[in-house]
């Protein structure tokens, strides 16, 4: 028999659960819009063969960096580090792995199994992919991009005074 865990870490997961689907959608909609604009005009098939991809490579490093905003600043805020660009590598690092997710899944579908229609594209690049990155993002975000126990500096921003520089909190040291 295994205990169940704490209501209040199961009610935190579902409020980041959440904030990080929010996020995503805001993320999605710079991607969707993004990649179809560049789908269909410039980097169309017809234009040049490797277009599909290449939309969808710029088209997601856009998302990236407004998921990871997003991220940093609301879901993960609490948990934020204060080396900011350490925390911003690892993030763009789990973000490409991400991203390969979605192109592998669109270079499946449209160059090995010929499915080379715009919906095509868009079904195995932006529902296929993005569901299978969004797991494996989230699960990495979570517990090391923005984890609390990995032992670096953290920044509280709801611990710090109105007016006043945010605090440098370090787990396991007194404040």
């Amino acid at each position: 028999m295994t205990a169940a865990a704490p209501p209040g870490r199961v009610r935190r997961l579902l409020v980041q659960v959440s904030q990080f689907g929010l996020v995503g959608a805001a993320g999605l909609l710079v991607d969707l819009t993004v990649f179809n604009a560049l789908r269909l005009t410039l980097l169309a098939p017809e234009n040049l063969d490797a277009g599909p991809l290449l939309a969808k490579a710029i088209s997601t490093l856009l998302a990236i960096v407004t998921n990871w905003l997003g991220n940093r600043y609301w879901t993960f805020a609490s948990d934020r580090r204060s080396d900011t660009a350490r925390e911003g590598m690892e993030f763009f690092a789990v973000s490409l792995a991400g991203m390969g997710i979605g192109l592998g899944c669109l270079w499946v579908s449209h160059y090995v199994l010929g499915f080379t229609s715009v919906l095509a594209d868009n079904i195995s690049a932006n529902v296929v992919g993005l569901a299978l990155g969004a797991v494996f993002r989230f699960t990495l975000y979570r517990y090391w991009v923005f984890s609390p126990n990995r032992g670096a500096s953290v920044v509280r921003p709801d611990a710090v005074p109105a007016g006043q520089n945010a605090a440098v909190a370090v787990p396991g040291e007194p404040a």
